[in-house]
């Protein structure tokens, strides 16, 4: 009796399986389809790891770093990895070794940096240094009616740091600023700027291309030669027009806000296409007519009914617009017309690596590069993760 016992559970798991599969939601429904491709989860791993890596930016920070946290006697430094034992012995903490200044006839009278092996430099975790706040929003718009100044949780605790000196996990720049330091801070800066983009453009894109979708007739025609208009500038040009018409005495705050809402503006036309075609061909249907005859209005229709068809669409078109954005901020940084120092972006870090002499010698400016490339493809992926996961039909299709 006890293999029918144990066929008994097993029915009775597969029946509670089945219940909850029938009385799930729409989300449930995705959430589990999304679980079930590996790359989609790990993907969403990353790209979740590197948002809390920005958010957190200023405590894994261990320098500041804008110029006033620059290491003068470390211009250049290559990185300096933490190390637990070296021809002296073992150790318990990691440390690195302290380093010297000095030039000679040898060099040519240029300044070179030495490790000086016979003395440790011990890191100490939760230590004190510059203060930070990690709500800190400071926009300094034109005009005296937008200007916002909002800090809280402000602190002078930082993850790691070393007695003594100072440590660059990944280098330093001709300057002297922490490249480990700046990239966290840029990660954060170049989501903020493809968050704020993002949002403008979905939002124009569902609102138009759901009226011209819906109403057709002269509505369609209008808001169709708009969106061609909007279509055919040539984005190049438009940013160097742009470039050219932002004041010097602009802030950083205000080129970062400007060029979000420019983002945003040029980038709904492509997804307001597809949500239009999708809906004329489904504002026919006997389930849109149900739901007029009973007294829907076209807002409830386009809202409730419509748009909810289209999900996996909206879904990998709202996820493959976050790395449009973060690659068109960092291209304009990269070209010099987007955002520059004191801010941090990717494109403002990967404006050092366009020169010969960094390939050859400095090759840690490139780090940079490698978490612009994760943070691209793990949008990319937790994209089409996503628009399979939303599609009822993707497990059927062959």
């Amino acid at each position: 009796m006890a293999w029918f016992r144990k066929d008994k559970s097993v029915a009775g798991v597969n029946q509670e399986a089945k219940e909850a599969y029938f009385t799930a939601s729409q989300g449930q429904l995705i959430w589990a389809r999304f679980r079930s491709s590996r790359s989609a989860m790990i993907a969403l791993w990353a790209l979740v790891i590197m948002v809390l890596m920005g958010f957190f930016a200023p405590f894994l920070s261990p320098y500041n770093p804008t110029i006033a946290g620059r290491d003068t006697q470390y211009e250049n430094g290559a990185p300096q990895i933490p190390k637990f034992w070296d021809e002296n012995g073992f150790s318990a903490r990691p440390f690195i070794y302290a380093t010297e200044r000095t030039r000679s006839i040898k060099t040519n009278f240029r300044w070179v940096v030495t490790e000086n092996r016979d003395k440790r430099l011990y890191v100490h975790f939760f230590v004190r240094d510059w203060s930070y706040s990690f709500i800190d929003i400071g926009w300094d718009l034109p005009g005296d009616w937008f200007d916002v100044n909002l800090q809280a949780l402000t602190t002078d605790r930082h993850l790691f740091g070393v007695e003594g000196g100072k440590i660059h996990l990944f280098g330093t720049d001709g300057s002297g600023k922490d490249i480990f330091s700046r990239t966290l801070h840029a990660i954060w800066t170049s989501l903020a700027v493809g968050t704020l983009g993002v949002f403008i453009s979905f939002v124009l894109a569902l609102i138009i291309g759901g009226v011209a979708g819906y109403f057709g007739g002269w509505i369609d025609s209008i808001l169709q030669m708009i969106t061609d208009a909007i279509r055919t500038v040539p984005p190049i040009p438009l940013f160097m027009a742009l470039a050219a018409f932002m004041p010097d005495h602009w802030s950083s705050e205000t080129r970062f806000f400007f060029i979000s809402i420019i983002l945003g503006f040029i980038g709904w036309p492509t997804l307001a296409r597809r949500i239009r075609t999708h809906l004329l061909t489904e504002r026919s249907q006997e389930y849109v007519l149900a739901a007029e005859l009973c007294g829907a209005s076209s807002s409830h229709v386009i809202r409730r009914h419509l748009l909810p068809s289209f999900t996996s669409y909206i879904i990998v078109d709202l996820m493959i617009s976050f790395p449009y954005m973060v690659r068109s901020e960092t291209a304009l940084s990269f070209i010099g017309l987007g955002l520059k120092d004191p801010v941090n972006s990717l494109g403002a870090l990967m404006q050092n690596v366009s020169q010969a002499d960094v390939l050859l010698n400095y090759q840690w400016y490139f780090i940079p590069v490698i978490f612009f490339i994760a943070l691209v493809l793990a949008f990319v992926w937790v994209g089409d993760g996503l628009r399979d996961a939303a599609d009822p039909y993707s497990g059927t299709k062959k």
